[in-house]
């Protein structure tokens, strides 16, 4: 096995391994704040419906989805998707993540360039996403005859990367808008804020995660590049 494999395997492992603590603690602290009741009793859809009515958002469907964490604002179709857990739920997460996804229609609406550029990325980032592992493997292990894989390889994978950045200020910018809604209109009370300020932090930090294992594995090829050379 080259060594060259080898030491993508044992990167590849560490970086799971953080994004698996990382997703974990996400769910950890959703499920707390899932049993902590809204005081106004307020559901995620009713929460989402309010926060598109105060800023006059009247093109954007909002529907229950199906999974677990699968809440998700879609551009294309104008439509905030809330999972099972947040739809009906009138706790404290489901307030938060129904106002995060919500800030991803206010971003849309606003133009916000950053989500325009996630938006653009998209199409290219599906195809790089389902090669790059692939090209990796067959760059490895045959590295010393075609060279130029690698290249494509780290093509592949800086793609994928720029798209794991720019998705950071896209999500902050949601959480931030989200948070300061809720807040600005007596949605959530102070104690209340605190709960849904820690769990969009830590929905926040899935994607540094995300970010921080594709620029390492990103920085590795490119490394391994340069000394193949």
């Amino acid at each position: 096995m080259p060594a060259e494999y080898i030491g993508y395997m044992i990167i590849a492992g560490l970086l799971s391994l953080v994004g698996y603590a990382v997703q974990n603690r996400l769910k950890s602290v959703f499920r707390k704040y899932s049993k902590v009741g809204m005081r106004n009793g307020m559901t995620g859809a009713e929460v989402a419906r309010e926060m598109l009515h105060h800023y006059n958002i009247q093109d954007v469907k909002i529907v229950q989805g199906r999974g677990y964490l699968t809440d998700h604002y879609n551009p294309s179709t104008k439509t905030v998707s809330l999972s099972e857990g947040v739809y009906n739920n009138r706790s404290i997460s489901a307030a938060a993540v129904a106002a995060h996804e919500c800030g991803h229609a206010v971003q849309h609406a606003t133009s916000y360039n950053m989500l325009q550029m996630r938006s653009t990325l998209v199409p290219v980032v599906q195809v790089a996403s389902g090669m790059q592992q692939y090209l990796l493997l067959a760059a490895l292990f045959l590295m010393g005859t075609f060279p130029q894989l690698l290249l494509i390889a780290i093509a592949a994978f800086g793609v994928t990367t720029l798209f794991s950045l720019v998705t950071l200020p896209v999500e902050f910018d949601a959480s931030k808008r989200a948070l300061a809604w809720l807040n600005r209109s007596g949605i959530t009370t102070r104690e209340e804020q605190k709960g849904a300020k820690k769990a969009l932090w830590w929905a926040a930090m899935t994607y540094v995660a995300a970010a921080l294992s594709s620029l390492v594995m990103l920085l590795y090829l490119v490394f391994r590049y340069m000394q193949s050379r």
